[in-house]
C-alpha cells in the first residue's frame, strides 16, 4: 500500500473541520446514520476498563444529561468491578449517577465481550490495550457505531491497513469517531497552531518532540497466571498488546508535528535499546527511543522518548520556523529568533481537553453533524509504528516499506487457551530486538 501524501492545503482544511468541532455543511438535522441524534437517551458501552476506560466513561456521562452507560466489557471480571466502582465513586453528580445502568448480565466477560457489550449500545468507548483497537473499531463500524477510541489505533501494520480500510465505510454511514490524541482539542494547541498557519514563524523546517520519563506501571505475575493473563495484565511490556513506548505513549508527541506540518513522515532511522529497564518484568520493549523522521519536502523532526528514572524529564513539542518557533510546553508561547515574545498563551481557564473530546462527540452526534479522526490517527500511530521499525532495526526505513509490511504482531484470534504471540526462555526472559540483526518489519 502506498503511503498516499496530501497536501497542506487539504489536510488543514480537514483538520479545521474536524478539530474546530463538527462537520455540519450538508448535513441536516438528523442526517447522522443509525441514530436519531434527537432520541433522549443515547447508550453507552465502554470496552476496556482500565483506568483510561474509566475515565473516558465519567467524561461521557458528563458531556450529556442523557446519555447511559448501559454495558460494560473487559478480559477481567475484576477490572469491571473496579471500573464500575470508580465511576460510581466519582465527582459525577447525582443525576448523572442514575444513568449508570450496569447489572450484572450488562458485564460481559472474555476477548468477544465486546461483540456483546456493544450490540445495543449507540455509542462505544474503547479503552482496551491497542492491539485490540482495529478489529474492535471494525466491530463498531460493522455494527453502525458512534465511537470514542483511546489513542494508539494498532500495533503493526495488518492492524493500520485494516484502519484505513475503515475510513471510507465510516464515512459513508455518517459515523462519528473520536481519537483520544486529545491535543486536538486542547485549546492552547488550536491556538498556537492557528498562529502558525497564519505564517507567525514562517516556514516549518524542524521540530523536536520529547517524552522522556521515568516510566509507567509494571503488574506482578502471581502464580496462578498462565502466561496469556500474565502478558494481557501487564500488557505495556508487550508489543503485540502495546507496541512499545513509542507507540502507546509518543504517539502524542508525534501526532503534533505533524499535525502542524499537515504531512506524514516518508521515512524514519533512528536508535535505541535497553539500558536500564533491563528486567524479565519489562517484557520485550526498549527503555529509549531516538528517532530523525524525514517528511517528503526534507524537513526533519527530531523524536526522543525514554522510561529511565533519575533523568530528564521532559513531555514537550517545538517547532521550529524561519521566522521564529513555537513552544507547546507550559501553556505554550511563539517566539522569533531574538527571543522576542510574539504570543503567549495563558490556559489558566482552558476547558480539560479530556473532557472537550466527548464534549464535541455528543454535540456532534446530538446535531447531526460528524467528526471523523480515523486518518490521522491510524497514520500517526503509523508513523511511531515507523519509529519503532527504525530504532529495532538500526535501518533507515520507508513508510511506504513500513506501511506494506507483512508481519502481524496481533493475532487475529485469541483465547485463554492460547500461547501469546511472544513467549519468555526458560529463564523468563523475552526476546529482544537487536539493531541490525532483528528482522522486525
Amino acid at each position: 500500500m502506498k503511503n498516499k501524501q496530501i497536501d497542506r492545503r487539504n489536510f488543514m482544511k480537514g483538520t479545521a473541520m474536524v478539530t474546530g468541532g463538527v462537520m455540519m455543511a450538508g448535513l441536516p438535522i438528523g442526517a447522522s446514520a443509525y441514530v436519531n441524534p434527537q432520541a433522549k437517551k443515547l447508550k453507552l458501552a465502554l470496552v476496556g476498563c482500565g483506568g483510561r476506560g474509566t475515565g473516558a466513561a465519567v467524561q461521557a456521562l458528563t458531556a450529556d444529561a442523557d446519555v447511559q452507560l448501559v454495558a460494560m466489557a473487559d478480559a477481567f471480571k475484576d477490572n469491571i468491578d473496579s471500573s464500575l466502582n470508580s465511576i460510581m465513586n466519582s465527582e459525577l453528580s447525582e443525576d448523572r449517577k442514575k444513568n449508570i445502568k450496569i447489572a450484572e448480565e450488562n458485564k460481559y466477560v472474555g476477548f468477544d465481550a465486546y461483540k456483546d457489550a456493544i450490540k445495543d449500545a449507540d455509542v462505544v468507548i474503547l479503552a482496551t490495550p491497542p492491539g485490540f483497537r482495529p478489529y474492535h473499531l471494525e466491530e463498531c463500524i460493522n455494527q453502525n457505531k458512534h465511537v470514542f477510541c483511546e489513542k494508539p489505533l494498532g500495533t503493526d501494520a495488518a492492524g493500520i491497513r485494516k484502519v484505513l480500510d475503515l475510513i471510507k465505510v465510516s464515512e459513508t454511514k455518517k459515523l462519528n469517531i473520536v481519537v483520544g490524541l486529545q491535543r486536538h482539542y486542547q485549546t492552547s494547541y488550536r491556538e498556537i497552531l492557528k498562529r502558525i498557519n497564519d505564517g507567525a514563524i514562517g516556514d516549518v523546517i524542524s521540530g523536536q518532540v520529547y517524552w522522556n520519563g521515568g516510566g509507567v506501571w509494571v503488574r506482578e505475575r502471581k502464580p496462578e497466571y498462565s502466561e496469556m493473563e500474565y502478558q494481557m495484565r501487564n500488557w505495556y511490556y508487550f508489543n503485540w498488546l502495546c507496541g512499545d513506548h513509542i507507540v502507546e505513549q509518543h504517539i502524542h508527541n508525534i501526532d503534533v508535528f505533524n499535525w502542524v506540518k499537515g504531512a506524514f513522515p516518508v521515512s524514519a532511522q533512528g536508535m535505541g535499546g535497553r539500558q536500564v529497564r533491563t528486567g524479565k518484568e519489562y517484557g520485550e520493549i526498549f527503555d529509549h527511543h531516538y528517532v530523525e523522521f524525514k517528511y517528503a519536502d526534507g524537513t526533519i523532526l527530531n523524536s526522543q522518548c525514554r522510561h529511565i528514572k533519575g533523568c530528564m524529564s521532559k513531555v514537550s513539542e517545538t517547532i521550529v520556523g524561519t521566522k521564529g518557533l513555537a513552544d507547546f510546553d507550559s501553556g505554550g508561547a511563539i517566539n522569533d529568533h531574538k527571543g522576542n515574545s510574539i504570543y503567549k498563551h495563558r490556559d489558566k481557564d482552558d476547558p480539560n481537553p479530556y473532557q472537550v473530546e466527548h464534549d464535541e462527540l455528543f454535540a456532534s452526534i446530538r446535531n447531526g453533524g460528524v467528526i471523523n479522526d480515523l486518518h490521522y490517527g491510524a497514520m500517526s500511530t503509523m508513523s511511531s509504528i515507523l519509529g519503532r521499525y527504525a530504532t529495532y532495526s538500526g535501518l533507515e526505513v520507508k513508510m511506504d516499506d513500513a506501511l506494506a509490511s507483512n508481519i502481524q504482531l496481533m493475532p487475529a484470534v485469541n483465547s485463554w487457551s492460547d500461547n501469546p504471540p511472544v513467549m519468555p526462555d526458560s529463564d523468563g526472559f523475552y526476546p529482544i530486538a537487536v539493531p541490525g540483526k532483528s528482522l522486525v518489519f
